[in-house]
């Protein structure tokens, strides 16, 4: 199959699945009941997905690799190849994801789309017959069996890689994700921003003069153009007066504006960005002022810090909540309910939320406007991931521009202006003359070095003071936060190309039909193994057992292998057995006290 040739018909009822976000999908065709939502059969995609679509079922490669900006929507395009292929060949689908949270956001995705993903997996266990496949991390590949269970999960299927420069981070995962997924029909590599192979090559990246290839390629200044894809990002960038004392005793004190080596320049950073110091202190009140306006014609919207490690996170929490008694959320990735606090948080109104790198990449918050760049990780890889976490775009919204507050370090400034000159070239007016280069080259500017290779005893640095002293934004007018008008990005009429639509086949489970309903076959599951384990500690109360007797007794009453493995069908048998159970033995202890 080729070219716009629609890839199967399914005989249900026609509803057509809207891609509204990263992630994200929405139904046209008014609400179905809570307990069943019809399967759609058609989805619209937006014109690079489409077209990313068709050169992904041409291709014969066995890797394909697709980079777009955040925000674009790489998982509803990464979903429907997924539906294709398994539609054709049959098999698994694997998703491996950067985060646990992100596990969770691509199980939900999947199932609007009507695929049914296990994020439970582990490599010590089976996959149940009622999912397409399952949803795993990096980091879980790299321990134990997991890559030698993948393998023989996938001969016959898809592996989707997201943010595949994840691959890259240790070399044990790299070589991990190599053995698990060589046996792969096919491999599809997602990836949110251009990355270089600085050592070692990412598996499955085809590369040329130390630059990835991509096969689909969309990019930040293409989607402002398309327009209703992203919001634009502006960069307010904050000078200051900081002095620290260096390992070797010296006493340094330099504005962002002074020329320093780079060692010299990462303590600058790092002095700024001290909760000893009155610079964050007043960069936040700036970040929290800007939100406070956009809240008043968007109520809803909400600002992210992103701080160097979990001690500076919660001290900037204290500091919001403290001077401008404001509402702050932490999320940090050692948090087991880090997940559960991302997502009452986007579906809040609350205004702030502090991270440590946990909202870096992939996590969806579409109401994001105000962001405080407050970690001293400079390299450009993390700072386009951080910046995406602000681009999402909202339909419906007349005014959508995003603001990031960022230290007027030469690093992140280079980085922000790569960024904005993308932003106002795609925005410019027609028949505008093109403006002299603003920003600095990158090749300008000293090397960032990371933290842990840099020639210092941190025991021995010491912030001493840092204050505010001006601010800057590419593309303000002086003297405020008064932007010129430079026009909006514009929200595009609904596309009737015919051929933006794709016919979705039904994929039946091994254990048979597609679960429709509202909620996945994975929150089910959830919901049933916490009823199935309550059971069962009333069971081992009751009886005077110990729990594996318990468990054993009930799987085999049910005729369950594991909880783990077990479909739907099967652990609602499994409790009503042992509700039966607990019915028998009240009956008898009534009886005996006649």
């Amino acid at each position: 199959m080729g070219g716009r040739d629609r890839i199967g018909r399914t005989g249900v009822m026609s509803l057509v699945v809207v891609d509204t976000d990263d992630g994200e999908l929405g139904t046209s065709g008014g609400e179905a009941p809570e307990s069943v939502v019809p399967m759609a059969s058609t989805l619209r995609l937006r014109p690079w997905q489409r077209d990313a679509f068709d050169r992904f079922t041409a291709s014969e490669a066995a890797s394909f690799l697709a980079v777009a900006t955040p925000g674009a929507g790489k998982t509803t395009f990464a979903l429907a190849c997924a539906r294709w292929t398994l539609a054709r060949r049959g098999g698994h689908v694997i998703v491996v994801a950067p985060t646990s949270h992100l596990k969770i956001q691509w199980t939900q995705a999947a199932h609007r789309l009507g695929l049914q993903l296990d994020p439970q997996w582990s490599p010590g266990q089976g996959l149940a017959r009622d999912v397409h496949g399952l949803v795993t991390t990096y980091q879980q590949i790299a321990t134990g069996e997991a890559a030698q269970r993948l393998a023989g999960l996938c001969a016959d299927g898809l592996v989707i890689l997201d943010e595949i420069h994840h691959a890259g981070d240790e070399r044990a995962w790299g070589d991990a994700v190599r053995r698990a997924f060589e046996p792969a029909h096919r491999r599809l590599c997602l990836s949110g921003t251009p990355f270089r192979s600085d050592t070692a090559a990412i598996p499955f990246v085809r590369y040329e003069d130390d630059m990835a290839v991509a096969d689909s390629e969309y990019g930040y200044g293409d989607a402002l153009r398309d327009g209703g894809v992203v919001r634009p990002v502006y960069f307010p960038r904050i000078d200051g007066q900081m002095e620290w004392s260096a390992p070797d005793g010296s006493i340094w004190s330099a504005s962002f504006g002074d020329e320093l080596d780079r060692t010299a320049s990462a303590q600058r950073l790092r002095t700024a960005l001290s909760l000893d110091g009155e610079w964050l202190p007043a960069v936040l009140h700036q970040a929290d002022e800007r939100l406070r306006a956009l809240r008043v014609d968007h109520p809803d919207a909400g600002g992210l810090v992103i701080a160097a490690d979990q001690n500076h996170a919660q001290g900037i929490a204290n500091l919001l909540r403290r001077r401008l008694a404001t509402s702050a959320e932490v999320v940090t990735s050692d948090d087991p309910g880090a997940s559960r606090k991302i997502a009452e948080f986007a579906s809040s109104d609350a205004a702030w939320l502090v991270a440590v790198r946990m909202v870096s990449e992939g996590v969806d918050i579409p109401r994001l406007r105000v962001g405080v760049y407050a970690t001293s990780t400079s390299t450009e890889l993390f700072f386009r991931q951080a910046v995406g976490r602000f681009v999402r775009w909202q339909a419906g919204r007349a005014s959508q521009r995003a603001y990031v507050f960022i230290p007027d370090d030469p690093r992140l400034r280079a980085h922000a202006f790569a960024i904005a000159e993308t932003r106002r070239h795609a925005l410019r007016r027609p028949n505008t003359e093109d403006d002299p280069p603003e920003s600095p080259s990158l090749d300008d500017l000293d090397t960032p070095v990371p933290e842990e290779e840099q020639p210092e005893q941190l025991s021995l640095f010491a912030a001493l003071s840092a204050v505010a002293t001006g601010i800057e934004v590419h593309g303000v007018t002086p003297g405020g936060l008064r932007f010129d008008d430079e026009p909006e990005t514009p929200e595009p009429d609904p596309e009737d190309d015919p051929a933006l639509l794709l016919e979705l086949p039904v994929v039946p489970t091994a254990a048979g039909p597609v679960h429709e309903g509202r909620r996945s076959i994975a929150e089910i599951k959830e919901e049933l193994r916490e009823r199935n384990d309550e059971l069962a500690k009333r069971l081992v109360d009751r009886t005077g057992w110990g729990h594996a007797r318990v468990h054993g007794e009930l799987n085999r009453l049910s005729g369950v292998t594991s909880v783990a493995t077990a479909t739907v069908d099967q652990l609602k048998r499994r409790a009503r057995q042992a509700e039966s159970w607990i019915d028998r033995l009240r009956g008898r202890s009534s009886r005996g006290t006649r």
